[in-house]
């Protein structure tokens, strides 16, 4: 049975949950054809990439599955390609905020995910779910953790690991008093990570 790994983020930018890691603790493990590892990882730029490298080492997973909140997008995100740059506004949890700060000064300037992409928007669409390809993960740490993973897999040793990044939007609970912003219900969510596992098993 194959393995595989799959990461949300904690709450981050004065939120009281994270609707990634929210989804994943909600996933329905009898509806996945897998041994299904979930971490929770920090919004910290220098610490996610760490923990997560450090857990497929460990694990040795087959798929590695990164999943973040995109708040405002108005459908499941696949994310493309992750590029070699940290640049925002907005702290990370640990107050880091850098500025046009490479992520590695060995590394390409992007790396693209191995994930079926395109057929998991497909499928995701079957099942009425809004979905679509995303060819920015923006430059907070979700492209950071993306990046750093995808470098890390171009190693030989892992280089059968397919791996990529979701982005999922608010859930009901974090919009139901503002107007106007886009969010799905979380059961929503889950149901699209399961068609995302899935499909990559394939």
């Amino acid at each position: 049975m194959k393995k595989v790994l799959i990461t949300g983020f904690e709450p981050f930018g004065g939120e009281v949950i994270n609707p990634s890691y929210e989804a994943i603790k909600n996933i329905n493990r009898g509806n996945l054809d897998c041994e299904l590892f979930i971490l929770e990882v920090p919004t910290e730029f220098y610490v996610c990439s760490r923990i997560v490298i450090e857990s497929i080492k460990k694990i040795n997973p087959d798929i590695v599955i990164l999943v973040g909140q995109a708040g405002g997008r108005k459908e499941i995100s696949v994310e493309r390609v992750a590029i070699n740059l940290d640049d925002t506004n907005i702290p990370d949890n640990r107050g880091i905020k850098p500025i046009d700060n490479p992520i590695s000064l060995f590394g390409e300037s992007a790396y693209f995910s191995t994930l079926p992409i395109k057929r998991i928007v497909d499928e995701l669409k079957k099942n009425y779910i809004p979905a679509g390809i995303s060819n920015s993960a923006g430059t907070y740490v979700c492209n950071h953790l993306m990046y750093c993973v995808l470098h890390e897999l171009k190693d030989k040793e892992f280089d059968h690991i397919q791996a990529g990044f979701i982005h999922v939007p608010y859930v009901l609970e974090q919009t139901k008093n503002k107007q106007n912003i886009f969010s799905l219900d979380l059961n929503v969510i889950s149901n699209a990570l399961e068609i995302i596992i899935q499909t990559t098993l394939l």
